[in-house]
């Protein structure tokens, strides 16, 4: 194989990742619940309670349209609203019981469906694959 610049392999691994997370995201139980309101449900259960302000900043969406996100949520059962507990003009959002169980399925499912496609590879592949995961989050964490 030909080397490549690290400009051409941020190139490849950019597109990569990105196809692959489409693909994992896409993988997800059957129900109402829109990809964007799976992703705030994620961003909620991986950050914490958020104001609504903190969790549209989150997930790069303007306060009105997280609102109606919210909104959708709270009816279903998966998020809660309480008081801010110093700001009383404010409410703080967090997962239910329900909103954490729903979360858990969406993980499985994804996991799941990798797990599927990374067993068709060969043993060398996956230890690839893992050598190169353990250098990604590495990078991340730079």
């Amino acid at each position: 194989m030909a080397a490549i610049s690290a400009g051409q392999l941020a190139t490849v691994l950019r597109d990569a990742i990105t196809r692959l997370n489409r693909r994992v995201r896409q993988a997800r139980p059957v129900g109402d619940l829109t990809i964007a309101q799976l992703s705030a449900l994620t961003s909620l259960e991986l950050a914490g309670a958020l104001s609504p302000r903190e969790l549209a900043d989150m997930e790069r969406v303007q306060p009105p349209t997280m609102t109606k996100i919210i909104g959708k949520l709270e009816e279903g059962g998966l998020v809660q609203r309480t008081p801010h507990p110093t700001d009383g003009r404010q409410v703080i959002i967090s997962p239910t019981a329900r909103g954490r169980e729903v979360y858990a399925q969406f993980q499985q499912a994804r996991d799941t469906w990798l797990a599927e496609h990374l067993a068709a590879l060969t043993e060398a592949e996956r230890d690839t694959l893992r050598r190169a995961a353990e250098i990604l989050q590495r990078v991340a964490r730079s």
